[in-house]
């Protein structure tokens, strides 16, 4: 047997456990969603394909449209996934008070605080340092030799203001902030090189000290936010990524402020559009998830005629098209509950040992179903993450006693879920008396 079996089947089970232990908090994996996805092949197709457009230099989106129970943030997550296999960098965002869309520089922050790359989480920095060893490695190889440390110093310095020409032209403080950056690292100054890409992510305690380093004036605002986020996307694809995958998700959340918000969000959403048609955001991809009411209602994007027209779509029976701007996820029902509880089956078996099917067999896992929707109005779609909580805490407990019989001893009481439950779950909890 070679050597590298063995370190598949450790990955493999190191993954397992992952998908496991995030199942029993009642959230979704980090990684190897594909491992329990179901019914989701054509939508990732059209995600697939759009994302080889955007490796490519181009730039896209699409809206994911559907209620609640219909998996909009599990498919964004797993959307994320595909584009970390195709080599993007990502980024995963949630429209709420404190990241509003009517609020360019909080959607930059978040972007920037939660960048993400194969390699890393919090990924900014790696980026950066990625970017600057990949001009660095140019500028050697184009001399057809070792350079001198001065000289290459001196030389990537020039370089950083040549990669970032575009920007440059219209804000200067982003090069300038990379560049003290690039001096202060090979200086050892690490205070300074730590508050430069703080201010590269619009952190909000960058102090007045590496202002005054850096010669900048001022710092990200909403005017400057997208100009330095293109900035940014150029730094990740210079850096050796295929380009910068955003997921901005919860739009529905908007519908709730007032209504100069509401505005300044939508417009907000047409700049990012418009930006992506007019070949602006080259290499970068947007991912927004939100409910029917978001897109149809009228304090929704219905209200804002010409946004709607762009992203509206067409229906003329029920083959949705999901090459269209919006994906339409339809509600979890029994069939695909049942799917995943096989695949989370397996996933267990690789991460303990083969699960005992005659005690978790297929007509348990039915009844089991049928238990918990019955204490939530029959919904199938409000309780997958309930189910698979309880179903992985029951292949626990089969799996460390061998005398547990799940179809004996196995109880849905939903009291103990209280402070557990999202407000949609608590909607439609049948109370008993």
């Amino acid at each position: 047997m070679s050597t590298v079996e063995p370190e598949q089947m450790a990955r493999r089970r190191h993954e397992s456990l992952n998908i496991i232990n995030a199942l029993r908090r009642g959230t979704v994996p980090a990684d190897g969603l594909e491992r329990i996805a179901v019914g989701l092949d054509i939508e990732e197709g059209v995600i697939g394909r759009q994302l080889d457009y955007v490796s490519e230099g181009g730039g896209d989106l699409k809206f994911i449209r559907g209620d609640y129970g219909s998996g909009k943030t599990f498919f964004v997550a797993r959307a994320l996934e595909i584009a970390i296999s195709k080599g993007f960098a990502t980024a995963h965002v949630f429209v709420s008070p404190s990241a509003p869309l009517s609020k360019p520089k909080a959607l930059y922050q978040q972007i920037c605080a939660n960048l993400r790359t194969s390699e890393a989480e919090h990924a900014l920095k790696t980026i950066v340092d990625n970017w600057l060893f990949a001009i660095e490695e140019r500028l050697i190889s184009a001399g057809s030799g070792e350079v001198a440390d001065t000289a290459l110093k001196a030389a990537t310095e020039k370089e950083i203001e040549t990669a970032l020409a575009g920007i440059s032209e219209k804000n200067t403080a982003l090069a300038a902030a990379l560049r003290t950056y690039y001096r202060a690292n090979n200086a050892g100054d690490f205070p300074i090189a730590q508050a430069a890409i703080g201010w590269i992510a619009a952190e909000p305690t960058v102090g007045r000290n590496f202002k005054q380093v850096a010669g900048i004036k001022g710092e990200v605002d909403d005017s400057t936010a997208f100009l330095f986020l293109s900035g940014l996307v150029e730094i990740i694809h210079g850096a050796g990524y295929r380009g910068l995958a955003i997921a901005i998700d919860e739009l529905e959340t908007t519908q709730g402020l007032q209504r100069n918000q509401r505005e300044r969000s939508y417009q907000t959403l047409a700049r990012i559009i418009d930006a992506l048609d007019g070949g602006r955001m080259p290499h970068c991809y947007f991912l927004f998830t939100g409910t029917p009411a978001f897109f149809d209602s009228s304090r929704g994007i219905r209200s804002v005629t010409p946004l709607y027209d762009r992203i509206s779509v067409v229906e003329t029976d029920t083959y949705r098209n999901p090459r269209q701007p919006q994906i339409h996820l339809t509600r979890f029902d029994t069939g695909k509950l049942e799917l995943v509880t096989v695949k989370v089956i397996d996933v267990y078996s690789q991460a303990y040992r083969e699960v005992d099917r005659e005690r978790v067999s297929h007509r348990f896992i039915r009844a089991m179903i049928k238990k918990i929707t019955g204490r939530f109005g029959g919904r199938v779609d409000v309780i997958p993450r309930i189910f698979l909580k309880e179903f992985v805490d029951l292949l626990d407990k089969c799996e460390i006693y061998e005398n547990y019989n799940p179809a004996e001893g196995y109880e849905f009481e939903a009291g103990r879920l209280k402070g557990d439950l999202k407000a949609e779950e608590e909607t439609v909890m049948v109370v008993e008396f």
